[in-house]
């Protein structure tokens, strides 16, 4: 079965596929799909509950906040945040911590027990207060954000990389392409980098899923993005004080945080068992 194919025979990939497609396809089209700014204000019309429950109203599908905001129009303006967040972030992380995980791994000796104790000094860091700190220190906005969770996340991408380019470096290819006297560069890009590769979209579609909880986290608290930025745990934050009066403001949001992390973990856990030759072949034996 060729890889195409078996990517479409994927359950894991297909819902997974769907779930990042819809949260990406949303990011894009917010300003045409929100039917109302996502920062207008309607005291008049505050608390609304969703259209299909009593004193809902269409002009309002999903009710409104305490501010009179409509929750639709602010639900689609968050996943543009939440997607900016998670391709940004994950992708620098991944550079980086890729890059560290490649000269240790291929390298070894000092410079990987150096590289090791750096990343086991950072990982000593509780992650988010880590990243509350960063914050703190470089102030306010969606780029900042992204910066502290790039600085947060790459050690994830280095400690598990690194031992499979340990592994990798120990096959027989690679022997072979240093005997034939390949400089470092060339056998890092064509032989360790593409048996990587698997590895490498799991990750970085898990860390997508946590770069999305990261900022929703960092958000709940205040100091993630501008006031006048929607996101989703902004929505979360304010709607919880109005939980007893209308829950939408709340459920909406955390439903939208948990379809986009589970979208991107089954995607990312999809392609690992079809692009993995390891998997593959394990699949292969069991049948």
């Amino acid at each position: 079965m060729s890889k195409l194919a078996a990517l479409r025979s994927s359950p894991r990939v297909l819902v997974g596929g769907a779930l990042v497609g819809t949260l990406f396809a949303v990011a894009l089209l917010a300003p045409w799909l929100a039917p109302h700014d996502p920062n207008a204000q309607d005291l008049i019309q505050v608390l609304l509950p969703p259209v299909w429950l009593p004193g809902g109203e269409a002009e309002y599908p999903f009710g409104t906040d305490n501010l009179g905001r409509c929750v639709l129009s602010r639900l689609l303006y968050g996943a543009r945040v939440a997607s900016y967040v998670a391709i940004v972030a994950s992708f620098f992380a991944m550079l980086l911590g890729t890059a560290l995980a490649v000269v240790a791994g291929y390298f070894r000796g000092w410079v990987d027990w150096v590289i090791g104790r750096v990343v086991d000094v950072w990982m000593s860091f509780p992650p988010v207060i880590l990243a509350l700190v960063l914050l703190l220190a470089f102030g306010a906005g969606v780029d900042r954000v992204v910066l502290g969770i790039v600085l947060v996340g790459w050690t994830r991408f280095c400690r598990v990389l690194r031992s499979e380019v340990l592994a990798i470096g120990r096959h027989d290819f690679v022997l072979a392409a240093r005997l034939l006297g390949f400089g470092h560069l060339r056998i890092i890009v064509r032989e360790i980098l593409p048996n990587t590769f698997p590895l490498i979209v799991t990750l970085i579609s898990l860390e997508m899923g946590i770069a999305v909880i990261v900022e929703a986290i960092l958000s709940f608290t205040g100091v993630s993005v501008e006031a006048d930025v929607p996101t989703w745990g902004v929505m979360i934050a304010d709607g919880r004080v109005y939980l007893n009066e209308n829950a939408a403001p709340l459920i909406f949001p955390a439903l939208a945080i948990f379809l986009s992390v589970l979208g991107f973990n089954l995607l990312g856990d999809g392609l690992r068992r079809v692009l993995d030759p390891r998997m593959a072949s394990r699949r292969s034996v069991l049948a």
